[in-house]
């Protein structure tokens, strides 16, 4: 594997991205370097901290290093135009891609200025379940619905403030890019949030958030997501012309394994099957990065944003000091 910087240790960065790259690289492959101006990350044999983002560009080869960047969604612009400043080409950026309309702008003039390969965090675009969903259209024709459900406890981090604008911003551009991937283009018709309420303290828009999306094929999804739910899941419901299939994502990296359930006439099924969805597409983009084109994810992540800003703009969110 070629280099690998990782910016940004919050959840994202340690918990998730920091563990899939062991998984992925090889005892030969040179070591991890990491950069965060607050956090820290214990240093090892796979790991190198770098003082600041010179000094990560000194401790590898920015032309043919892969950036993760797991900074916060409100602080995209500025790391990648350093980065790119240094040398830097490829970046895996978390979702989602920008925070709002104009720094998403701002983002795709300079990948246009500069020659950037940005790819967004989109797992679920690619995962094993979304594949058997996108073959079910052959079989059960095309979606009239899908409805998806992201529900979990989130009180820990939020009490933390780790930067997220509203709810709109944590679990839905993974359920708006799934909804894309399955039904096509679309509009939102309809969102609105929740705060979140714990004890006297109110965290404005952090508590939950739903949107509507009419696809221009005609199909309808609902989404929400519930940020105070005393359990987890992720769940996709999706009408076909001629059946129902319902899907459950893993809900956490404690076990990496998905459900599908199909009922049709004749038909009624339920399959387990492994879906690490994250390390399956990070193993993908690095292929991408190597010349195994990734077709249409920076106009899929671009979307994501546009959509969520509109949601916001329906729901009238804002982020706002918590009472």
């Amino acid at each position: 594997m070629p280099g690998t910087l990782v910016v940004g240790l919050g959840h994202a960065g340690t918990r998730l991205h920091l563990p899939v790259l062991r998984a992925l690289r090889g005892r030969e492959d040179p070591p991890i370097v990491v950069f965060d101006p607050v956090r820290s990350v214990q240093p090892g044999p796979d790991v190198v901290a770098a003082r600041d983002l010179p000094h990560a560009a000194a401790l590898t080869d920015p032309a043919t290093c892969v950036v993760h960047l797991c900074t916060p969604p409100t602080a995209r612009v500025e790391p990648i135009t350093a980065l790119a400043g240094l040398g830097f080409r490829r970046f895996l950026v978390e979702k989602p891609l920008a925070a709002d309309p104009a720094a998403l702008i701002e983002l795709l003039d300079l990948v246009d200025l500069v020659g950037l390969d940005v790819v967004p965090i989109a797992q679920w675009r690619h995962s094993e379940l979304t594949r058997r969903l996108m073959g079910l259209r052959a079989e059960l024709g095309r979606p009239l619905s899908i409805a998806v459900r992201q529900a979990k406890p989130r009180f820990t981090r939020t009490l933390a403030g780790d930067d997220h604008p509203s709810a709109f911003d944590v679990e839905a551009p993974h359920s708006v890019a799934l909804a894309l991937r399955l039904a096509g283009p679309a509009a939102v018709t309809g969102a609105g949030c929740a705060d979140m309420l714990l004890g006297s303290a109110v965290f404005p828009g952090l508590g939950g958030a739903w949107l509507s999306l009419a696809h221009e094929g005609g199909a309808r999804t609902e989404i929400t997501t519930e940020l105070t739910a005393p359990v987890r899941e992720r769940r996709v419901t999706v009408e076909f012309e001629g059946g129902t299939a319902v899907g459950h994502f893993a809900v956490s990296a404690a076990d990496e394994f998905a459900q599908l359930e199909v009922t049709a006439p004749g038909r009624r099924s339920h399959s387990v099957f492994r879906d690490d969805s994250l390390t399956a597409f990070v193993a993908r983009a690095y292929r991408h990065f190597d010349g195994a084109r990734m077709l249409g994810e920076l106009t899929a992540g671009a979307a994501v944003v546009s959509l969520i800003a509109e949601a916001k703009r329906l729901a009238g969110a804002r982020a706002g000091a918590v009472r």
